[in-house]
């Protein structure tokens, strides 16, 4: 399912039910990636800051990827409630 996700929160959101879905704790992506578990917790938290490089390796032990589109209209409040 295609999630929208705007902000680093979002992002986390979206990582968090991706993990929990594989049926993966954050232990279980560190053993995927070179990432510690404190890596995890903050991009799944939203911290600011995360680097491209870093998300894009949880993403990929998820086996997620991004999609650049042009953007819908709706609120970032309104995607928060879709979820």
């Amino acid at each position: 399912m295609d999630q929208i996700a705007r902000t680093p929160k979002q992002i986390g959101d979206a990582i968090r039910r991706r993990r929990r879905r594989l049926g993966l704790n954050q232990t279980g992506v560190t053993d995927k990636t070179t990432l510690r578990q404190a890596t995890i917790s903050a991009v799944e938290n939203g911290a600011p800051g995360t680097q491209l490089g870093t998300l894009c390796d949880i993403l990929a032990a998820l086996d997620l990827e991004f999609v650049i589109r042009t953007r819908t209209k709706a609120s970032p409040t309104e995607i928060e409630d879709i979820f």
